[in-house]
């Protein structure tokens, strides 16, 4: 495997800043195009999905974006048996320009208007093709980021492939808010949005230089069917994996994505009063992100797992009453909270996950366990939100005790199901079978 010392053939071995730069890019790429979907949802909406119904045309954007979730698990098992089978470097590389071509495809992309029933047709491909080649990338830049790493900061080098994550995320909405602060409306529909879009092919570019300047790992001695092995032989580490990402995948999608319709909609917060708060909050956990991961390379992924899930569980209430105070500093608070939390469990969460799946199946088994977790439950926590809160009439009680629940989930199965992991050599080769 890839290590932080002198290799094999002697070589010099790449930097710490590569490797680490390595593990996040194809994340940066993801939440990239993410943010900018979302954002521009209602532009792409009213050129693909039109319709004398706004809410239609919004609905029908989303749906080509809902779409790209339900096959994250299969691009899960495809770039995990790459991954297990081929090399993690390989994966990478094949996962951030399979990324790049719906991003970029986006920007180029005819309109209804000039293609007809053939435009959200190709929307809808080109979130599935995003879909697939995102399901493999987290997880596997995470294995590579841990596996590259000295045995005490698996912790540290894993948060990165988070890092990542939230740095994309940040500047698809900053790109997409300072384009809608300096070009007309019309400009933007006509023109502006695809630009975005089009950036991102330097974020793909970028990544396929840095992952082709790192050695590809030593693929022998490993499994040659992953998928039923992590279904077979180990299907208690691959369930373990998928209750320790339920508490992280519900709240990062109840905060960060549904909450701010919710602050806007129901409490009638200015819209960019809502996405700056976000926005800032989310910055919030850039800077925790690392500190967590390294006092998880500390104390252990135990106690990171059950203490973030705990206050998430006890504290889903308290945060999102403060969220509903209609006060912006309360609001700050909620988001605040909810925040702490997750950085904690996050900062167990990634090591974790890689620690406790054996190598043969490492990229397969965990690829598949953490899309279930963020597409089962993560996923659809906006939807959700939304139908509770309805039920509630704007209230966050029944909103609370489902984000309650999810912590429930992760601290039982941490506290219960879950060995520490954190202090042990990783095994990076399949351990032969016992006669």
């Amino acid at each position: 495997m890839l290590m932080l010392e002198e290799q094999g053939n002697g070589s010099k071995p790449p930097s710490r800043a590569r490797v680490l730069i390595a593990g996040l890019i194809g994340n940066v790429m993801e939440w990239y195009d993410f943010a900018l979907y979302g954002y521009f949802a209602t532009v792409i909406g009213q050129q693909f999905f039109p319709s004398a119904n706004p809410t239609a045309s919004l609905i029908g954007a989303f749906g080509a974006f809902a779409a790209g979730f339900i096959v994250r698990p299969l691009g899960g098992i495809v770039y995990g048996r790459i991954g297990d089978l081929v090399g993690r470097r390989r994966a990478l590389t094949l996962s951030v320009i399979a990324m790049a071509i719906p991003t970029v495809g986006m920007a180029f992309l005819p309109t209804h208007a000039q293609i007809g029933i053939a435009a959200p047709i190709a929307v809808v491909l080109l979130r599935l093709l995003q879909g697939i080649s995102a399901g493999g990338e987290y997880t596997t830049s995470i294995i590579f980021l841990a596996e590259s790493a000295p045995d005490r900061q698996r912790g540290f080098f894993c948060i990165w492939g988070l890092w990542g994550s939230v740095l994309g995320m940040l500047m698809g909405s900053a790109f997409g808010d300072l384009l809608t602060r300096t070009l007309t409306q019309t400009q933007l529909g006509d023109w502006g949005w695809r630009v975005a879009f089009a950036l991102g092919s330097v974020v793909a570019l970028t990544g396929v230089i840095i992952r082709q300047g790192v050695e590809e790992d030593n693929t022998s001695n490993k499994t040659k069917t992953p998928l039923s092995s992590t279904l077979g032989a180990h299907r208690t580490a691959f369930f373990r994996v998928l209750a320790l990402n339920i508490a992280s995948s519900v709240g990062f999608y109840a905060v960060y994505v549904y909450l701010v319709t919710y602050v806007e909609d129901v409490d009638g917060i200015a819209d960019g009063v809502a996405l700056s708060l976000n926005t800032d909050v989310m910055a919030v956990l850039l800077l925790l992100y690392p500190i967590t991961a390294w006092l998880s390379d500390r104390i252990g992924r135990r106690p990171m797992l059950m203490g973030g899930a705990a206050l998430l569980c006890i504290g889903a209430l308290p945060f999102l009453q403060l969220i509903h105070s209609q006060d912006p500093q309360s609001i700050v608070r909620g988001e605040l909270g909810f925040t702490l939390a997750l950085a904690v469990v996050d900062g167990g969460k990634g090591p974790a996950n890689v620690e406790l799946m054996p190598a043969e199946v490492r990229c397969t088994g965990t690829a598949l366990a953490y899309n279930l977790a963020e597409g089962w439950f993560g996923g659809t926590t906006p939807l959700i939100a939304a139908v509770l809160i309805a039920r509630a009439s704007g209230n966050p009680i029944y909103l609370a005790i489902w984000v309650a629940l999810s912590g429930l989930c992760t601290f039982m199965t941490a506290a219960f199901f879950t060995r520490e992991t954190a202090f042990k050599p990783l095994l990076k080769q399949a351990q032969p079978q016992q006669c």
